[in-house]
C-alpha cells in the first residue's frame, strides 16, 4: 500500500520506518524538514511529560523504551541510556507510568530542600544525530523525503498518516492543539554523565556526548521561537543551582520549540487518515510506541 506521511519529526519519522519495515511504500512530506522541526530542539530525555491518557500513554512509552534501549548499541544512532535522578520539594507516590522503566529506585541521596526523588536509567538521545540518522533509515529502506508546503491533506486515494503535531490545528481541522513553549541553553560538555530533573518545577540537565542540555519552561499558548535572553538567565541559574558543575559552562546557543500539547494524544484511523499527534512533551517518548500502533491501523 501506498502511505504519504505528513510530518517530518520524530513521530512521522519514525512512523515512516515501521511502514517501511511492514513492506508499504511510503513517501513523507513535509514543510518543514526534521532538523527544523520542534524535534531537533528537544533535550530528549525518555520522560513522559504532558502527554495524555495515562493508560495508552504508559504502554507506547514502554515500547519505545524497549527500541531507545536497543537502538543505544549503535552509536551512530545518537541513543545512549543513562542514569539520572528526578528529584521532589516533597514525598510523592511512584510516578504514574512506573510500570514502563525496567528498575526504579528511591534516592535517599537528596540535596538540601528536596524531600524525595528517583533515580533509573533513560534513554538519553542527541536529537539532530538521531534525525539523520532516521532520515538515512527511511532512505535505505525506500522511502522518500519531500519539502511540500501543503494547503490541505493529500487525497488521492492514498492512505495518509497525518503527524504533523501542531500543524493538525489546521491539517487535522483540531483547535484543542496548543502550542506549548520550551526554551532551551546549550553549553559545553564539562564532564557531566547524569541527568537532573527538578520534578516540582520544569529544571533540567541532560547530556549528551559533547554537550549538555539545559531546561527549560512551558508557556502555554505563545507561539514565538524567538530565545529570550532573560528567560535564558533564569534557566542557566537554575540548571547551575540544581547542577553545581555546570558554573562557568560556555553557552553555544540558544533554542526554542513549540510542543504540539492537546488534552490527549490522537491516534485513530479516520477513513483513510490515520491521525497521530498531540504528544505534548512526549514526542521522543512515545514514538516507537505510537508508530507501532499506527502501522496496525494502516493494516486494518
Amino acid at each position: 500500500m501506498r502511505v504519504i506521511v505528513v510530518g517530518a519529526g520524530v513521530v512521522g519519522l519514525t512512523c515512516a520506518v515501521r511502514l517501511l519495515e511492514a513492506g508499504h511504500r511510503v513517501d513523507v512530506v513535509a514543510r518543514d524538514l526534521p532538523l527544523e522541526t520542534t524535534s531537533a530542539v528537544a533535550a530528549a530525555l525518555w520522560y513522559p511529560y504532558r502527554a495524555a491518557p495515562h493508560d495508552r500513554v504508559t504502554a507506547w512509552s514502554a515500547t519505545t523504551y524497549d527500541v531507545l534501549a536497543d537502538l543505544a548499541r549503535d552509536e551512530r544512532t545518537g541513543v545512549r541510556v543513562l542514569t539520572g535522578t528526578e528529584l521532589l520539594r516533597r514525598p510523592s507516590p511512584d510516578p504514574w507510568w512506573r510500570s514502563a522503566v525496567p528498575a526504579l529506585d528511591r534516592e535517599t541521596a537528596l540535596p538540601p530542600g528536596y524531600a524525595d526523588g528517583w533515580t533509573f536509567a533513560s534513554p538519553v538521545v542527541d536529537m539532530p544525530v538521531f534525525l539523520r540518522w532516521l532520515v538515512a533509515r527511511v532512505d535505505e529502506l525506500g522511502g522518500t523525503l519531500t519539502r511540500m508546503n501543503l494547503s490541505a491533506l493529500p487525497d488521492d486515494g492514498s492512505l495518509v498518516v497525518n503527524a504533523t503535531g501542531l500543524g493538525a490545528r489546521h491539517f487535522g481541522a483540531d483547535p484543542s492543539v496548543q502550542p506549548v513553549r520550551g526554551q532551551v541553553v546549550v553549553v559545553e560538555q564539562v564532564g557531566i554523565d547524569r541527568w537532573t530533573l527538578d520534578g516540582s518545577g520544569l529544571t533540567y540537565v541532560v547530556p549528551r556526548t559533547h554537550e549538555v542540555v539545559l531546561g527549560g519552561t512551558d508557556v502555554e499558548g505563545e507561539w514565538s521561537r524567538t530565545p529570550d535572553p532573560a528567560v535564558a538567565e533564569q534557566v542557566l541559574h537554575r540548571a547551575t543551582a540544581l547542577v553545581p558543575a555546570l558554573e562557568g559552562a560556555r553557552v553555544l546557543r540558544h533554542k526554542v520549540g513549540l510542543r504540539p500539547a492537546r488534552p490527549q494524544v490522537r491516534l485513530e484511523r479516520e477513513g483513510d487518515v490515520v491521525h497521530c499527534y498531540g504528544h505534548g512533551g512526549a514526542g521522543v517518548t512515545l514514538s516507537w510506541g505510537c508508530a507501532a500502533d499506527v502501522v496496525g491501523l494502516v493494516g486494518d
